[in-house]
């Protein structure tokens, strides 16, 4: 029993390996095994057939095995086109977003609508310098006007003062014509 079980695993051992002998071997070393290995018979060449029927199926499967290699590849193609386009898709996508961002990190949004720094830096710097000029003018007019007003009551005063000693001038003269009156009277009668 021990002797059949050797004898069978021999024979699967060496019937393995010649399988993948064969297999080894590429068409091109079958096709010159098949030529050198045939007959002749005058200017021909006799094939034996179960040679030609072992090359048929070893060429169909090489055949086989390149159309699915090449079917794997179209599909790798494929699927590598895809991946392509939607990783184009999302860099123009992201190139969008940073042009969004720089243009909102450079500029400042002012009345809904989005200005450039710098053009901005200018309308502000433009509106200090016209209120500071506003604010020196207007300090300017209120100096004039407050030194006029300071002058004109100044010259006010001086001249309620003229007033009030022309007033008691005319008011001793008056007092001394009315005793000069009353000494007339009274010395007249």
């Amino acid at each position: 029993m021990k002797q059949l079980s050797l004898i069978c695993v021999v024979l699967i051992i060496g019937w393995t390996a010649s399988l993948s002998a064969q297999q080894t071997t590429t068409l091109d070393e079958q096709f010159t095994d098949v030529i050198d290995k045939s007959n002749r018979y005058e200017d021909y060449k006799v094939v034996k057939i179960y040679k030609l029927n072992n090359l048929r199926k070893n060429v169909k499967d090489s055949i086989a095995a390149i159309e699915l290699n090449l079917q794997n590849a179209n599909a790798a193609i494929a699927a590598q086109r895809s991946e392509i386009d939607t990783l184009k898709n999302q860099v123009s996508q992201l190139q969008s977003d940073l042009t969004t961002s720089r243009d909102k990190e450079d500029g400042i949004e002012l009345f809904g609508s989005l200005i450039k720094k710098s053009t901005y830096k200018l309308i502000m710097w433009t509106l200090i310098g016209i209120l500071a000029l506003i604010v020196l003018y207007l300090l300017f007019k209120f100096r004039t006007s407050n030194s006029i007003t300071k002058a004109a009551n100044l010259k006010l005063a001086e001249t309620e003062d003229e007033f009030e000693s022309h007033r008691q001038r005319a008011l001793e003269r008056e007092q001394q014509l009315r005793r000069k009156l009353q000494d007339e009277i009274n010395k007249n009668k």
